[in-house]
């Protein structure tokens, strides 16, 4: 426990960006007229030099690979630009970083971004990666008796409040007949709740990679659930604060440009990257590259089907008072200059 726990730091309270709610309606409105503001209009870009980026990541994914390999500062150095990373331990604090103006750039799951919205924060989709369903589970205790899903009625279980596992354990619920009123559900970052489970005070925990295979290899840990068949977005998303992208349009095509370049390495190398993972999480080997392989790499710019997925997602959330306003995702989608 004590190896993944030192995995990341945390940022900023979850509670801060559901609270923001109410003060962000100007950025809210800000972010609406992303839309028409992301052509070749140069009146959007900063004639300023930009000296650096600042880039938020979690412990997988194509960012880590980028970071580890250089990719990305020999991409920009010819432009003068530096690249700053900062490490995160899941996707609401890092969203909220985007939002406060302390990163430019960062990538969380399905569901952050969702939340981010609802509550007027100042960022813009800019991409997304291939779905991962197999990335994300329902897991309880190697000695459990619970088979399924159905059977966590009454019972513990721990999510991150906000993360994109909050919304595969509302959708495995959903699909045998149960509710969130119906669970304990216990909020913990997933340090906290990997302590909680190990230390058997969970029920059930739903989390993501690398927390999934290193509970499940290093606590033999049991899958009731994954994503498969719940939710059509289970990806992860590339985001920008809104001035950021309308300021430096070709830095984030210039990013995303290098994410797929590392995406194409991790697919013909995934052993190279897990090697990556491993230095920089001191998870074991085995752990590692489970985490690797159960991923699928490729990045895109954001798409009609994929708005609409997340539109879906969004209204589920709404419809079971989990999200404090209704939004439209397609409000807040940057679309690369031509």
């Amino acid at each position: 426990m004590k190896k993944v726990s030192a995995l990341l730091i945390s940022g900023f309270s979850i509670s801060l960006l559901l609270a923001g709610c109410q003060q962000n309606t100007t950025k809210s409105a800000n972010a609406a007229t992303t839309n028409e503001a992301q052509t070749n209009d140069t009146k959007t870009v900063d004639s300023k030099p930009l000296e650096e980026v600042r880039i938020g990541l979690q412990s997988s994914g194509a960012l880590v690979y980028l970071r580890e390999s250089k990719l990305l500062e020999k991409s920009l150095e010819k432009s003068g630009i530096k690249v700053n990373w900062v490490q995160f331990q899941s996707g609401p604090p890092m969203l909220e970083a985007l939002n406060t103006n302390n990163i430019d750039f960062g990538t969380t799951g399905d569901t952050p971004p969702i939340f981010a919205q609802a509550a007027g924060s100042n960022l813009v989709y800019v991409a997304y990666e291939n779905p991962s369903p197999q990335s994300e589970a329902v897991i309880v205790p190697a000695d459990s008796t619970l088979k399924s899903v159905a059977e966590l009625k009454g019972k513990s279980v721990a999510v991150t409040k906000g993360s994109s596992a909050n919304y595969t354990l509302l959708k495995a619920l959903e699909r045998d007949k149960l509710s969130f009123a119906d669970i304990d559900v216990k909020y913990l970052q997933p340090s906290d709740a990997r302590a909680a489970f190990e230390s058997g005070k969970l029920d059930a925990w739903t989390v993501w990679e690398p927390y999934l295979s290193s509970a499940k290899i290093e606590l033999k840990a049991r899958v009731l659930t994954d994503a498969t068949g719940l939710k059509p977005n289970n990806t992860s998303f590339y985001l920008a604060s809104t001035d950021f992208a309308q300021k430096h349009p070709d830095v984030v095509k210039d990013i995303v440009k290098a994410i797929d370049e590392a995406d194409k390495a991790i697919t013909a190398d995934p052993v190279t990257f897990s090697k990556m993972i491993q230095k920089v999480t001191n998870l074991k080997p085995d752990v590692a590259l489970a985490s690797v392989k159960s991923r699928n790499y490729g990045v895109n710019y954001i798409t009609d089907d994929i708005i609409q997925a997340q539109q879906q997602e969004a209204d589920t959330f709404y419809k079971n008072k989990l999200l404090p306003k209704q939004i439209q995702v397609k409000d807040i989608v940057w679309y690369p200059p031509k």
